[in-house]
């Protein structure tokens, strides 16, 4: 069982891993834009004719940095193992009724030729 969860895992991020750079490359890129834009603010300023502002506002602000890797990472992969995907069928997820908390299907509910309506709503 767990040979197949670590190959699981492997092929997930084979998959993942050209998304994820590329995504990478697009923020180290955006730092790259930003203090070369920064750098020519300055040289501007030194010689008195300073017209557009700063791109960046600090030196801390970077996007790329180990932890959005690690968000940017973990978005990726909760997106690619959801179980709802666009264009394929909805997931029959497991719903717990309140009154006598028995467990049944969405797809329970569903009544033919009638669509079926889930309500995710708030009650404040």
């Amino acid at each position: 069982m767990n040979t197949i969860k670590a190959i699981k895992n492997a092929i997930v991020c084979l998959v993942l891993l050209p998304r994820f750079l590329m995504a990478a490359l697009i923020f180290w890129l955006l730092d790259f834009l930003c203090i070369r834009r920064r750098v020519f603010f300055r040289m501007k300023q030194r010689e008195g004719d300073a017209i557009d502002p700063p791109l960046c506002i600090s030196d801390s602000n970077r996007l790329f940095s180990l932890e959005s890797l690690k968000a940017v990472w973990h978005g990726h992969k909760l997106d690619f193992l959801k179980a709802a995907h666009l264009g394929h069928g909805a997931p029959n997820t497991e719903v717990v009724q309140l009154e006598d908390q028995r467990r049944s299907r969405i797809l329970d509910y569903a009544k033919e030729k009638r669509p079926l309506i889930l309500n995710f709503g708030s009650c404040t």
